[in-house]
């Protein structure tokens, strides 16, 4: 028997559910957030915007926060519901917010500084993944749903 010394062994690797991948995504997406909202506080003159209770929206009211507070809420639970929700809930909410998601940072990278536009490209591949991974969703083997 001759043996090939070149061979090396392939490296072991698991199949990770859907749940697990799109719950990566969606905590990946969320740091992203965290991160360009962060380093956008550098922005020459934003904190006196914001000690002036201003934004690009307008006027920072506590309507404006409370619906900036419930645009992020929907990202941060997703971490959570993408593990937890049945199949079938699971994959059409990940469809639909990771469409809605994605269109929100279209939107919101216009005319922005490079950093944001850099982060915002990430964050619209990272949802757009979350679309494709909840589309392409595996069916059962027996036609029924475990989880």
């Amino acid at each position: 028997m001759i043996t090939d010394k070149r061979a090396v062994p392939a490296l072991d690797d698991i199949k990770i559910h859907v749940k697990f991948k799109l719950f990566a995504l969606w905590s990946s997406v969320m740091f992203f957030y965290i991160y360009g909202d962060y380093f956008e506080l550098y922005q020459p003159g934003k904190l006196q915007e914001m000690i002036g209770g201003r934004m690009a929206l307008g006027a920072i009211t506590q309507g404006v926060l409370l619906g900036m507070s419930a645009l992020l809420a929907i990202p941060s639970l997703m971490v959570f519901l993408s593990l937890v929700l049945p199949p079938q809930v699971n994959r059409w909410m990940n469809i639909i917010l990771g469409i809605v998601y994605t269109l929100v940072m279209i939107l919101a990278i216009k005319g922005a500084w490079h950093f944001y536009i850099f982060f915002g490209l990430i964050e619209i591949t990272l949802t757009a993944l979350i679309v494709w991974y909840a589309w392409s969703w595996p069916r059962s083997q027996t036609g029924q749903n475990l989880n």
